[in-house]
C-alpha cells in the first residue's frame, strides 16, 4: 500500500510542484491548449475546433465523429496539427488519471489480501490495532478522497472528458487489450461540480463521486471509528489545555471530514454520532483546512445533511460564536506585548529558557492556537457572499473579534521568530 502512494507521487512529481494541485496547476499553466476550461468561453476556439475535441459522446458514435474528419481533409489537417503540439501534455495527464485509479485499485487489493490471509497472523482489526498501520489506513482513505476533490476543483468535468476522449482517439489505448482507460473514464467522469463562485453544487455531491470505485464497507466503518475515538497522532499530549483540544485534533479533524462522505448515511440519519463527532472536532470551530490551504465552511458543506447539520446548530449559535471570538481577541491583546517583550534583543538566554521552558512553551501555544482560528475564521474564500447566513456569521466574527488584518500578520511573523528563536 505505502509503495503504491509512493509511486503515485513520484509520478506526481516528476517536475518542480510537490503536490497533486501544484502539479495540475503547473500542467495547466505551462501548456496552454484548447482543453483547458478557458476554451470552453471561448466562442472561436469552439469554432475552430469543436470537431476535433469530444467529450463522452465520443463512445457512442465514434465512426459518426471519425466519418466527419476523414470526409473533411481540412478537418484531418487540423486535427493531426492538434495531435502534435498536444499528444504530450494529454499523455502526462492520462498518467496522472491513471495513477488515481491504480492507487484505489491496489488498495481494494490490499484490503482483499488482508482479508484472505495473505499476510499471516495480519487482519484489518490488527493492523488498525498497530499505530503505524491505523495512521496510515485512515490516511490511504482520506487522501483518494482528497485526491478526488482536488482534480475536480483543478479540472472542470467537461475538460477531463475531452482529454480522455483526446488521448484515446490518438494513442495506442485503444488497441491494447490490457487498456484499463474504461475504469479510468468511469472514475473520472463529469460530476457536474463547477468550481466557479456561486455555483449550484450537485445533488448528492462528492459522495456519489466517491463511490464510482467501490471499497470494502466494513474497512471504511473501522477507519471511521479510529478517527471518532482514537488521537491516532498523539497530539493531545502536546496540547494539554482543554480549550485547545479541537487545535490538537485539527488533522485528525479533516480527515474525518472527508472520510466521512464514504459512509453518508452517518451524515443524514445517524444523529448520536454526528453529536459526538461535533462535540469533541467543531465545538469551537467550523472552517476548517482539509488539504494545502483548501478550506471548507461545514455550514455550507453540510447543509444537504439532516444529521450534520443539527449537530452543528450549539456551534453555530450566535452566543457560542460570540464567545469564541472575544476570547481570540483577549487573547492576541495580551499575546502581543508578551511575544514582543521575549523578542527583544538578549532577552532570551539560555539560563532564562531553560528555567521557564513550560511558560515560553505555553506562550507558543495560545499564539498558534489564536492565530490558526483567526485566519480561518475571517477566510474571504471561507464565506460565499451570496449566502446570507454565511455573511451573518462572517460579520458577526469580525466585530466581535476586532479583526484587524495587521495586528494578526505582524503576531504571525513575531511567533515565527519566537519559535526560531526558541528552536536555536
Amino acid at each position: 500500500m505505502s509503495q503504491t502512494a509512493g509511486q503515485l507521487q513520484r509520478g506526481l512529481t516528476s517536475e518542480r510542484p510537490n503536490t497533486l494541485q501544484g502539479y495540475l496547476e503547473h500542467l495547466l499553466q505551462k501548456h496552454p491548449c484548447p482543453l483547458r476550461p478557458q476554451w470552453l468561453k471561448d466562442r472561436s476556439e469552439q469554432q475552430k475546433y469543436g470537431d476535433i475535441i469530444c467529450d463522452f459522446s465520443y463512445f457512442k458514435g465514434a465512426e459518426y465523429y471519425e466519418g466527419k474528419l476523414e470526409a473533411k481533409p481540412e478537418l484531418q489537417d487540423l486535427d493531426e496539427e492538434f495531435r502534435e503540439n498536444n499528444i504530450e501534455i494529454l499523455s502526462r495527464f492520462y498518467l496522472a488519471f491513471e495513477s488515481v485509479h491504480k492507487y484505489i485499485v491496489d488498495l481494494n487489493r490490499y484490503l482483499d489480501d488482508l482479508h484472505e490471509g495473505v499476510y499471516i497472523q495480519q487482519t484489518l482489526e490488527t493492523v488498525l490495532l498497530n499505530g503505524d498501520g491505523k495512521q496510515l489506513l485512515c490516511e490511504a482513505l482520506y487522501l483518494y478522497g482528497v485526491i478526488l476533490l482536488v482534480i475536480d476543483q483543478k479540472i472542470e468535468g467537461e475538460v477531463r472528458e475531452r482529454m480522455l476522449v483526446s488521448y484515446y482517439r490518438y494513442s495506442a489505448a485503444r488497441s491494447s487489450t490490457d487498456s484499463n482507460l474504461d475504469d479510468i473514464c468511469k472514475l473520472l467522469r463529469s460530476t457536474g461540480y463547477s468550481a466557479q463562485p456561486g455555483a449550484k453544487r450537485p445533488a448528492n455531491y462528492p459522495e456519489s463521486y466517491f463511490q464510482r470505485v467501490p471499497i470494502s464497507g466494513a474497512f471504511i466503518s473501522m477507519v471511521i471509528g479510529r478517527l471518532r475515538s482514537d488521537d491516532i497522532y498523539n497530539q493531545v499530549s502536546a496540547y494539554p489545555l482543554p480549550e485547545h483540544r479541537s487545535t490538537a485534533l485539527a488533522n485528525q479533524a479533516a480527515m474525518l471530514y472527508i472520510c466521512l462522505f464514504f459512509s453518508p448515511s452517518i451524515l443524514h440519519t445517524q444523529q448520536a454520532k454526528m453529536r459526538e463527532i461535533v462535540d469533541k472536532y467543531f465545538p469551537d470551530n467550523w472552517v476548517i483546512s482539509i488539504y494545502m490551504g483548501i478550506t471548507v465552511n461545514l455550514v455550507e458543506a453540510w447543509e444537504p445533511y439532516k444529521a450534520a447539520k443539527t449537530a452543528l446548530i450549539y456551534t453555530l449559535d450566535s452566543a457560542n460564536i460570540r464567545e469564541q471570538a472575544t476570547r481570540y481577541a483577549a487573547s492576541m491583546d495580551s499575546l502581543r506585548p508578551q511575544v514582543q517583550q521575549l523578542l527583544k534583543e538578549g532577552f532570551l538566554r539560555e539560563e532564562l529558557i531553560l528555567d521557564n521552558i513550560p511558560k515560553l512553551l505555553n506562550c507558543l501555544r495560545d499564539c498558534n492556537v489564536a492565530i490558526r482560528w483567526l485566519m480561518l475564521h475571517s477566510a474571504e474564500s471561507a464565506y460565499d457572499s451570496n449566502n446570507k447566513r454565511l455573511r451573518q456569521i462572517k460579520d458577526q466574527v469580525l466585530n466581535d473579534s476586532k479583526y484587524n488584518p495587521r495586528i494578526l500578520f505582524q503576531l504571525l511573523l513575531d511567533t515565527a521568530q519566537f519559535e526560531f528563536s526558541l528552536k536555536e
